[in-house]
């Protein structure tokens, strides 16, 4: 049930009308309770069971850890959620790949015509790597006494499998969300207008610029670089950080505004990423709620910048790197993750090479800084969206031809100028949120936007495409 089909639509509209004739919140949040875990059957009702089990285990497990005042007691506890949900995690998404790395290991040593491990092909559970993330971190919360453990189960449920997030997020910490569910959360006018036009915008993000003008160009790009012009492929490049974009981007303002049509603030997951001067500062802009929960659960306890340089680098590195790993089963995304790390340990040792001999800065400098950052950021996609370390080698080649010999298509050309548009709107809005500047737009004109980007989804001729997230 993708935020993109009118299955989701009729789903939206009945339940918003069943919670808005229900008067108790109780009895709200049990609706709403209900109709994520349709939402979530709607996908495959299998996995139901792992939902409800991560769910129970890491429930009882805070709560025993919370009431234990022995530290082996509390590790244990805390040991039991971190083995069943990154166990479950590992078998689903990683159990073939790592079959077929040993395979090849032992192909490698020559003894691939003796023995080989047969795969499991495993069909992944959708959104588990999203609310895995999510209950680990309560858990680890509560271990941390940040937190308390909450007091009914049904509250906690609801934190877990909400709807709006459950499948690609954001990552939503207890602490964000409790508050909320113990209060009343009133729909108001205000919130069905935001709502709406939040769904409304993800929804142009993805369906007109995603599918319909970046993801032809990417497809044609990668299908085959070497019979492309240099231009072409440059195209296809520039569109991937358009289509990457749009489309998760897209998926998250669709469940902040799902979310805000009940009541409930989900947190931002991106902002404006593409207007980043430096690495660091694009990780505070691109998928947020991950990024940070790598920094507080990662990075932060391997030791973060506390012992020096070099330890620094090794845990930027392991961080990243395991980040990759955490987008998919493939050694591309492995060597994604790893890339960012080795922009983050070369952005650092030019910070403090800067600082320390006090070089000027100035508006001409970020505009540079801007400019690399997102070259390198686009150039790093392609192991991102390459189905193999061959592909990715033979596009990178293909980038080295500056052959300008055959223009790009119309369609390529539309998809450069609307990229073009894109990073203007980036920059000319870095600082500044667009859920403080749309109240501040007149009424009408605020009807007459939302209203020209709902025809151009309904008018769109993408293919209906899955969320490039759905896969992670």
């Amino acid at each position: 049930m993708a935020f993109d089909s009118l299955t989701f639509a009729g789903f939206i509209v009945v339940l918003f009308s069943l919670v808005a004739m229900t008067r108790g919140w109780r009895a709200r949040k049990l609706e709403l309770l209900a109709a994520s875990y349709l939402f979530y059957a709607a996908w495959n009702p299998v996995f139901i069971i792992l939902l409800l089990g991560s769910t129970v285990i890491d429930w009882h497990a805070a709560r025993r850890l919370h009431a234990s005042q022995e530290a082996s007691s509390r590790r244990l506890w805390l040991l039991v959620s971190l083995v069943v949900n990154l166990g479950l995690l590992g078998w689903f998404k990683y159990a073939d790949f790592m079959i077929a790395n040993f395979n090849a290991a032992l192909a490698g040593l020559g003894f691939g015509a003796a023995f080989r491990a047969p795969a499991l092909d495993l069909v992944l559970p959708i959104g588990i790597s999203f609310y895995t993330f999510q209950t680990l971190s309560y858990t680890i919360d509560v271990y941390r006494r940040r937190i308390e453990p909450g007091t009914r189960f049904s509250d906690y449920a609801l934190y877990v499998s909400f709807f709006p997030q459950l499948v690609a997020g954001p990552i939503v910490r207890y602490s964000e969300f409790i508050g909320q569910l113990n209060e009343p959360q009133r729909i108001r006018a205000s919130d069905v207008e935001h709502g709406a036009a939040w769904i409304i915008g993800g929804l142009f993000l993805k369906t007109v610029l995603a599918d319909s003008l970046f993801a032809p160009v990417v497809d044609a790009g990668f299908a085959s670089p070497g019979l492309l012009s240099g231009v072409s492929v440059w195209a296809a490049l520039v569109s991937f950080s358009g289509q990457i974009y749009c489309d998760f981007a897209g998926y998250s303002l669709c469940a902040i505004g799902a979310a805000r049509l009940f009541g409930f603030r989900l947190p931002i997951n991106f902002h404006l990423p593409y207007a980043s001067i430096g690495f660091s500062d694009f990780w505070q802009r691109w998928h947020i709620s991950l990024s940070s929960w790598i920094r507080d659960y990662l990075y932060i306890p391997l030791g973060g910048n506390r012992h020096g340089v070099t330890q620094t680098m090794r845990n930027l590195m392991l961080a990243m790197g395991l980040g990759g790993l955490w987008h998919g089963a493939a050694w591309t995304f492995v060597l994604w993750g790893l890339l960012h790390g080795l922009f983050l340990v070369v952005e650092h040792g030019i910070i403090r090479l800067w600082v320390s001999l006090r070089l000027p800065r100035g508006p001409l400098l970020g505009l540079l800084a801007g400019a690399l950052t997102f070259a390198a950021v686009s150039l790093s996609w392609v192991l991102f969206r390459a189905e193999s370390l061959p592909q990715a080698v033979a596009f990178y080649q293909a980038l080295s031809r500056f052959d300008s010999s055959s223009a790009p298509t119309t369609l390529a050309s539309l998809a450069l100028l609307a990229m073009a548009l894109l990073l203007a709107w980036h920059a000319l809005l870095r600082k500044r949120l667009l859920s403080e500047l749309y109240p501040r737009i007149p009424y009408m004109l605020r009807g007459l936007i939302v209203g020209v980007l709902l025809a151009a989804v309904l008018l769109s001729p993408g293919d209906d495409r899955a969320f490039i997230y759905f896969q992670f």
